[in-house]
């Protein structure tokens, strides 16, 4: 009997929005797989597809799958090993597969799911992209930090006091994740007196990006890809 060889799992980065900051090993990798599949809600276009979809071939068979966001990881488990196993099941098969990643695989990214789930079983390979902290930087057009300077990236949804004492400690910052915690972070950086040094985006580098005042945000309409960037104040 001759053994299958089991395709391979690549988890591409495919940038914050600019379909332009698709690296060149991601495009030859995502027009070469016969498999590509992506992070999509039931009711809402996936963004990483729609990021790449003018690169996309036609003729590849497309898996979205859903990880639901909001779930506590560990009551998740059993419904990441669901929506992973039509990927498995290709790779099994002997097709590669392409898996779409907004920003970088590893950084905050849906793919990180699957490769502690699939790793261990297939050939897998991490092809980096442009994070969502770097392109909202660069489309507001201002450094981020300098030299020694201490720059950490910080979830809107963790507690008033960890993210206050994180903000006290690091000389730059982006905060994601806003959404319903606008306000919260608002206060905070208020409290701080940081409130100056914030700038606010929405779908960096995006056909929807837009940056917007922080004064001038309506808190009840912050998407879930929006950030503020706290920079250095440092100037050299």
């Amino acid at each position: 009997m001759v053994a299958i060889q089991t395709g391979r799992l690549y988890g591409i980065g495919v940038g914050p929005g600019d379909p332009e900051l698709l690296t060149l090993k991601a495009l030859r990798l995502l027009q070469a797989a016969p498999v590509v599949a992506y992070q999509s809600a039931n009711d809402h276009e996936s963004i990483a597809r729609s990021i790449v979809a003018s690169y996309l071939r036609g003729n590849q068979i497309e898996v979205p799958f859903h990880f639901p966001r909001a779930l506590d990881p560990e009551a998740a488990q059993e419904l990441y090993a669901e929506a992973i196993k039509p990927i498995s099941a290709h790779l099994a098969a002997g097709r590669d597969v392409v898996v779409l990643c907004c920003g970088d695989p590893l950084f905050y990214g849906s793919f990180m799911y699957l490769f502690t789930r699939l790793a261990d079983r297939f050939v897998t390979e991490i092809v980096p992209g442009v994070s969502s902290p770097m392109g909202a930087a660069a489309a507001i057009g201002m450094p981020l930090c300098y030299r020694n300077d201490i720059f950490s990236v910080l979830s809107a949804t963790l507690p008033v006091e960890v993210l206050t004492t994180q903000l006290a400690n690091a000389d730059a910052v982006a905060i994601i994740k806003l959404r319903r915690h606008f306000d919260k972070v608002y206060q905070i950086l208020t409290d701080l007196d940081l409130l100056d040094r914030a700038k606010y985006i929405e779908h960096a580098t995006g056909t929807e990006q837009k940056i917007i005042s922080i004064a001038d945000v309506d808190p009840r309409n912050v998407p879930y890809f929006s950030m503020i960037i706290v920079p250095s104040k440092t100037q050299l």
